[in-house]
């Protein structure tokens, strides 16, 4: 047989993924999947939000929809409710006009639109992500064209929190025009943010030293149910004049993670500076996906710009909030009650959809093997795989491969 012009080695299988096709080929009846970063009802099922199905079967009906192309930049009803939603409605940069947005397809997308502007226009080479983070920002931000990848601490493993005084002391030595990847709420993976205070801190770090903050926007709602609670950050870095990038995906609180539904938003220090970049992010965007899809958008649209189905979309988010709140006190309940080594306040202290449990590669391999129940190997769960059902099954999984499963520096 003749040689192939694909000569190519087997790319590493991606985590997250290969976690949800080995949890579906699994026949045991006890199997647990909290790896996928996506919300579940306490019967363990995907939930299409009433309101997304509400507006579905309204868009089903108007007959003067169509699927036509929709603009580079996407649908103006969606940028521009979007934006309002992140950065508020009386913002001073809306009315200043220095503000913009580009519809992408998903968070993903937008992050990626937003690295390629700095790395290709900016000349921004040196990025700097949390440690640990998101698993596609470093793959995003290289594939964008950043030479140089730095991580700034985070996590303190020992302690189960932030380790802040090392934070700032990364963010205090890093170069001037570095590009800085915050995450807006519900920190990812870790589930912990800052408190206000520290994100002042963080703020003054940033303007002395001359960075540029990027803020990875995925979560809004998922933190404290609050939408804007959870906008605190973003409007923190606009309503103090820094210019920014704010990546929004509408994946998590709309349900909607197969429509790819983010935004890019641009806040500048002038007007001009905004026509500029939305210029640059026009032609960016034709290389890449050249205009986003509509469905998704048009859902988010139709209800950010209609008050009583913002109103059930609110009610919405907050049932999924709920649950999580629910999940993280039953776990923690559970482990403390079977007397599970080490300290569990981290769970209820993190918000958002994931926790960041402080089991140990081994002890994350065991649970797969052994229990069935599937997770990321930095221990990683997603506490929306939790349910009434399966709580009990997961914290006596957990209190073994605790007690009996050690560490190993090789993993």
């Amino acid at each position: 047989m003749a040689g192939s012009r694909f000569e190519c080695e087997i790319a590493p299988p991606i985590e997250v993924f290969a976690l949800t096709a080995a949890y579906n080929d699994d026949t045991h009846p006890n199997k647990v999947n909290l790896g996928v970063g996506a919300y579940r009802t306490d019967e363990g099922r995907p939930w299409v939000l009433p309101v997304v199905r509400t507006v579905e079967s309204q868009m089903a009906a108007d007959q003067t929809l169509n699927h036509e192309y929709l603009g580079i930049q996407g649908i103006p009803d969606f940028r521009q409710a979007a934006t309002k939603l992140a950065i508020g409605e009386d913002s001073s940069a809306l009315v200043q006009q220095r503000v913009d947005s580009v519809q992408c397809v998903g968070g993903t997308g937008a992050v990626r639109a937003g690295a390629d502007f700095l790395s290709q226009k900016c000349k921004y080479k040196i990025a700097y992500i949390s440690t640990p983070t998101w698993g596609n920002h470093t793959m995003v931000l290289q594939a964008a064209g950043f030479t140089e990848i730095r991580n700034y601490r985070y996590w303190d493993q020992e302690r189960r929190c932030i380790d802040f005084e090392g934070m700032m002391e990364d963010l205090q030595n890093a170069p001037e025009n570095a590009v800085i990847i915050l995450h807006g709420c519900a920190h990812n993976p870790t589930g912990m943010d800052c408190t206000h205070k520290q994100w002042e801190e963080i703020a003054e770090v940033i303007k002395d030293r001359k960075l540029f903050p990027f803020i990875d926007f995925a979560y809004q709602g998922f933190s404290s149910g609050d939408l804007d609670k959870d906008a605190w950050v973003v409007r923190y870095f606009v309503n103090n004049n820094f210019e920014t990038l704010i990546a929004q995906s509408f994946s998590k609180n709309f349900g909607l993670y197969n429509e790819r539904v983010g935004n890019l938003i641009v806040v500048a220090a002038t007007d001009d500076a905004v026509t500029r970049t939305m210029s640059q992010l026009k032609l960016i965007i034709r290389k890449l996906w050249s205009n986003p899809p509509n469905h998704g958008g048009r859902i988010v649209a139709t209800v950010l710009n209609n008050p009583a189905l913002m109103k059930d979309w609110k009610e919405n988010v907050k049932t999924m909030g709920d649950r999580i709140l629910l999940m993280r006190k039953l776990l923690f309940e559970k482990l403390k009650a079977l007397g599970t080594p080490g300290t569990w306040d981290h769970v209820c202290k993190q918000t958002g959809m994931f926790s960041f449990t402080g089991l140990n590669a081994c002890q994350a391999k065991e649970l797969i093997t052994k229990y069935h129940i599937y997770l990321l190997k930095n221990g990683r769960i997603n506490m929306c795989g939790l349910t009434t059902k399966n709580i009990d099954y997961v914290a006596n999984a957990i209190y073994d491969v605790v007690m009996n499963v050690k560490d190993d520096p090789k993993l």
